[in-house]
């Protein structure tokens, strides 16, 4: 009969502890280090309609993906196109917001559509709220949006707002309101956000604490992995 010495008692509950670093402590570190990221709408197609890029699905690019609060949506378009951020889906079916409250609707560009005149612009919109939100472009009646230029999304708590977006100050630039018509000087009420917004990895002072907390984390992580090893090579 084989007879289990307080040796081997020892090294199994050593492999057990270097089992459950492993398969727990190291996938939690690794969540740890995800920052907030910044989605580019459309990717390499941009923000258009299908009159101008006919093979864009804005819906299928957002289901591909996860958004959480703080993070960023890209929109690489023209002046000849708008971003229209919402939280009422009646204001998003309609593809209108002539009438849309400042409380839950917001232009990020302003609107001044022209076939002759465009120029290149990046419209950058953080997440500011959980939930579903949906966007559109609202120029020329709603044709823009009808034809392809709109989708949802839903906003996951995540990491929360970083402190950059949590306390703007006052001189932060806001979107332009949709009753502010063409005045950029205009801004929608309570969704001022800080004035370097456009970029949002480089200057969230959060990003600097999430580095050294993940670092510690994994300092910490590879200590218990080398007794872990240490134990198991003993063993």
């Amino acid at each position: 009969m084989e007879v289990i010495t307080k040796r081997d008692v020892f090294g199994l509950q050593s492999l057990s502890i270097f089992f459950f670093f492993c398969s727990v402590v190291l996938p939690l570190s690794s969540r740890s280090v995800e920052a907030y990221k910044n989605y580019t709408v459309g990717d390499s197609l941009g923000w258009y309609d299908k009159s101008e890029k006919p093979t864009v699905d804005y819906q299928k690019w957002a289901d591909s993906n996860n958004f959480s609060l703080g993070d960023f949506l890209i929109f690489n378009t023209n002046t000849n196109h708008t971003v229209v951020q919402t939280y009422n889906e009646t204001t998003y079916k309609l593809c209108d917001y002539d009438d849309a409250s400042d409380k839950d609707t917001t232009q990020w560009s302003t609107a001044d559509p022209s076939n002759t005149a465009t120029r290149p612009i990046t419209v950058p919109v953080p997440l500011l709220k959980e939930g579903k939100t949906f966007f559109f472009s609202g120029d020329y009646d709603g044709d823009q949006c009808f034809d392809g230029q709109r989708f949802q999304i839903s906003v996951a708590h995540g990491k929360g707002l970083p402190k950059s977006l949590q306390e703007p100050t006052e001189n932060s630039p806001g979107p332009v309101s949709p009753q502010s018509g063409e005045d950029e000087g205009d801004s929608a009420p309570d969704t001022n956000v800080p004035a370097n917004f456009d970029h949002p990895k480089q200057v969230a002072s959060d990003d600097t604490e999430r580095d050294s907390d993940s670092s510690a984390s994994a300092s910490l992580l590879s200590k218990f992995l080398v007794v872990g090893l240490g134990l198991v090579w003993l063993f």
